[in-house]
């Protein structure tokens, strides 16, 4: 006989113990993860997926950007320097700030127009060429004719006289 009243919802509470155990005990035998160990072919019939952020350019294009990033942050810092000495003054001459604050960026850009146009020069120049010579030298400043005649070209090549 059952005298104790607390046995069948002991009994109650095995079951569900014996059911969660047989539970876990099935999902760790059935394998949760796969490694595929073949190598990745080198070029694929996917067509490259563009990236979030900043799209693909050339690193020329990219510097570039990064100037007018920079610039643009720096114009942003010079303005808002010139609106704090307007607001701390009270009464600041806008014509005067601007001066003030433009003269030193103008004067920047110009130095660099300058410098570029110097740089493009100096690329444009030919280039200086220096032979050095050991023994007798015989320079020949002869030039060449050419001339390719017919249907089956036939070259003839002459020297002046």
């Amino acid at each position: 006989m059952n005298t104790n009243p607390q046995q069948p919802a002991q009994l109650v509470i095995n079951d569900q113990a014996a059911q969660f155990l047989a539970a876990v005990e099935d999902a760790m035998r059935t394998p949760t993860s796969h490694r595929d160990d073949a190598p990745l072919p080198a070029i694929g019939p996917t067509p490259p997926v563009p990236q979030p952020g900043r799209p693909p350019m050339s690193q020329r294009a990219t510097d570039i950007s990064t100037i007018m990033l920079t610039g643009g942050a720096a114009s942003l810092m010079v303005g808002g320097g010139a609106s704090l000495v307007m607001l701390a003054s009270g009464y600041a001459d806008p014509a005067v700030c601007a001066i003030a604050f433009g003269a030193p960026t103008v004067l920047v850009l110009a130095i660099a127009r300058l410098v570029g146009k110097a740089k493009a020069v100096a690329e444009a120049a030919p280039a200086p060429v220096h032979h050095h010579y050991n023994g007798n030298v015989t320079i020949d400043q002869r030039s060449l004719t050419t001339q390719t005649r017919g249907v089956i070209a036939h070259t003839r090549n002459q020297l002046p006289r």
